[in-house]
């Protein structure tokens, strides 16, 4: 498995290279697709060859190009705790015609249960991952566990670094505290950037 950060507007996101298949982690804002097409042929990639995409959660920066991409034969998967936010960003979108965003057909997704993610990924992508609820930046955030835990794709999550900020017992300590169990070595971040955990 080989994990690359696409960097082409205001969101980092990340393609989980597997075995069998890519998984995009997150898109960017609707808008953004020329930009995409520039960001993903530098790294020598087409959009054939990503065979699935998901959101860390369904804030517009993160999600404005599924539509699009699910046209174009990307699979969007969704977990079950997402689905009541997918349109969580069509009314900003409504505000910006000239975006042309559509808004995504839930029905076409591979809806996915949080006991089956693990699955999903060893079988359909050939990565050793799984998927973390985290709720410190809002529902139907999720997390993406690589390699046992060792690298995290964290989204929105307040860094690390913040944590004496908050105190025990909060969604963000709560959020953290789950994640440090693994003893992970580098987390993702959408706006951070990715940094190694000494």
């Amino acid at each position: 498995m080989e994990l690359t950060e696409i960097k082409y507007g205001n969101t980092n996101t990340f393609l989980i290279r597997g075995t069998k298949a890519n998984l995009l982690i997150d898109t960017d804002y609707a808008g953004t697709l020329p930009a995409f097409y520039k960001a993903i042929k530098n790294i020598g990639i087409k959009v054939s060859d990503i065979g699935y995409v998901m959101a860390t959660h369904y804030h517009p920066d993160h999600m404005g190009l599924i539509s699009e991409l699910t046209e174009q034969g990307v699979k969007l998967v969704i977990m079950e705790s997402q689905l009541p936010f997918v349109h969580y960003s069509d009314y900003i979108f409504e505000r910006e015609p000239h975006l042309n965003y559509k808004p995504i057909d839930e029905s076409k997704a591979l809806i996915i249960a949080p006991s089956d993610a693990h699955g999903f990924f060893e079988n359909e992508i050939g990565a050793e991952a799984d998927i973390l609820d985290i709720t410190s930046h809002g529902e139907g955030s999720i997390a993406v566990s690589l390699d046992n835990g060792k690298v995290i794709i964290a989204g929105d999550l307040e860094p690390l670094e913040y944590m004496d900020a908050y105190e025990k017992g909060t969604p963000y300590r709560n959020d953290w505290d789950r994640i440090l169990q693994s003893s992970p070595e580098r987390v993702c971040y959408a706006h951070a950037g990715s940094r190694d955990i000494r």
